[in-house]
């Protein structure tokens, strides 16, 4: 195979070099310059609607946005220049303006991306104050709850459902100032065809999309002396808990969680081998089929939500 045309550009005075249809983001990435992004989704969302990769390319009028934007032989990029660090305070204090912004009691604070980036540009005030949309948070299914009030329109979610699972469940609907994330006739995700898998939860940079959490109950139940409550955990994660305590990935932590358990007030403690074992017996033998029909395609498990990987 004849090896790809190479082409040299420069990146805030950084000579680089990369293969041709190569994008502005993915050369500066490729020399350690940094350029922030919201809606970019490596290879599941590349759109540039966010506008936040805005960058400045010599001879051009206006702004390129990196996300999108092809690299050509002798392109001059600056990243970091006065007009493009205010249009990107800008295009934050835009998006913050049409945003609920309760962030101390946000499931996602201090991991929303939305609210890194208003604290690396310093936008700790709302210039641009008008009308907000006020939307109904839909808390309906049994395992994902949507609170478009904190929806910034990135469609990382939507791309995600759409390209990575196949399932197509949300879209982008209304026009404009209306515009807005939902299912078809503005349907709870209990009532079309979501499987729940929780993979838009995980594509969402802020906190539009969270797990249904029921710990509140769980620990009602512990406390009654008259409830005897079990347990039962999925086989991934005696394999997975133990690297969020520091210790190496996929060190079996199955007495410990155990005893964690039994010590949290659990009458009694199962594991899903059984029927885990039926599952990865179906996924396996479906994996091997898409393998030799059609060469390998997205997949993932369908164990719980969230719990899924893709192949």
């Amino acid at each position: 195979m004849p090896s790809k045309k190479m082409i040299h550009l420069t990146i805030n005075g950084i000579n680089v070099e990369i293969e041709e249809g190569s994008t502005i983001l993915q050369a500066a990435r490729k020399a350690n310059i940094d350029i922030p992004t919201l809606c970019f989704l490596k290879d599941i969302n590349e759109v540039g609607d966010c506008r936040m990769c805005i960058v400045e390319v010599e001879g051009n009028r206006g702004f390129a946005t990196a996300c999108i934007q092809k690299v050509s032989e002798g392109m001059v990029v600056k990243t970091n220049t006065p007009a493009v660090i205010e249009a990107r305070k800008i295009v934050l204090d835009l998006i913050l303006s049409n945003h609920d912004r309760e962030c101390l009691t946000c499931t996602r604070n201090g991991t929303c991306e939305l609210q890194k980036l208003a604290q690396e540009f310093y936008v700790d005030e709302i210039k641009y104050q008008g009308s907000r949309n006020k939307h109904e948070i839909d808390n309906l299914s049994p395992s994902i709850v949507r609170d478009f009030n904190k929806c910034i329109l990135c469609r990382r979610c939507i791309a995600t459902c759409k390209n990575v699972q196949g399932i197509g469940a949300i879209d982008c609907i209304n026009r404009g100032f209306e515009s807005c994330i939902s299912t078809t006739q503005n349907k709870s995700l209990n009532d079309v065809n979501c499987t729940f898998c929780g993979q838009c939860i995980e594509a969402c940079p802020t906190g539009a999309l969270k797990e249904k959490d029921s710990t509140a109950s769980v620990w009602e139940k512990l406390r009654d002396e008259d409830t005897f409550v079990i347990v039962q955990t999925a086989p991934a994660v005696r394999a997975a808990l133990g690297e969020e305590f520091g210790m190496e990935i996929g060190t079996n932590v199955t007495g410990k969680m155990v005893s964690a358990l039994k010590h949290l007030k659990f009458d009694k403690v199962f594991d899903t081998n059984t029927g885990a074992d039926f599952t990865i017996i179906e996924e396996g033998t479906e994996f091997l089929d898409r393998f030799s029909n059609n060469g390998i395609l997205p997949m993932i498990t369908s164990c719980s939500p969230r719990m899924g990987k893709i192949y």
